[in-house]
């Protein structure tokens, strides 16, 4: 008596966890951005650096330093929400740090493509797997009434 009482219980247990396993599939199947990249040129050097939080959020820092300045700093969150991902950046000095929300506009494998059309610049953010150890981001707006995109291919380092 106590083994069949035992076995809907076990099911039920196995159900519950594939389950949530799938249920972030789309921030899972984006695992690939997660480590430290680097693009470096003559300009400075472009740093991301992405971290798992949990199974709904990644968390990213950028910063593109020249010399002994940061040029550019920004915080980023990977999120998964229902069957949406969502890029939340905050800018330093940009929106009055407030952060900009990009919603995922395309959902193909190895790439990540973020728009907010409504954003001064920039209005379309993508990234790209390239191989395990190369990825190519990928900012594309308006500036000064022209269309501009500007292409980083980052190398992993961590």
């Amino acid at each position: 008596m106590q083994k069949i009482t035992l076995l809907p219980l076990f099911l039920l247990l196995l159900s519950c966890e594939k389950s949530s396993e799938s249920k972030y599939e789309l921030l899972q199947s984006s695992e690939w951005i997660l480590g430290k990249w680097e693009y470096k040129n003559t300009d400075g050097i472009l740093t991301e650096n992405w971290t798992k939080i949990n199974d709904s959020v990644y968390k990213g820092t950028s910063y593109f330093v020249k010399g002994k300045d940061t040029i550019h700093k920004e915080a980023i969150v990977l999120n998964q929400i229902g069957e949406s991902l969502t890029y939340k950046t905050v800018i330093k000095g940009q929106n009055a740090d407030l952060p900009i929300l990009f919603l995922a506009k395309e959902t193909v494998e190895n790439q990540l493509v973020f728009e907010n059309l409504n954003n001064d610049y920039p209005q379309k953010i993508k990234y790209t797997k390239g191989n395990p150890s190369q990825i190519t981001t990928e900012i594309t707006g308006k500036q000064f009434e022209k269309t501009t995109t500007e292409k980083y291919n980052l190398k992993k380092v961590k």
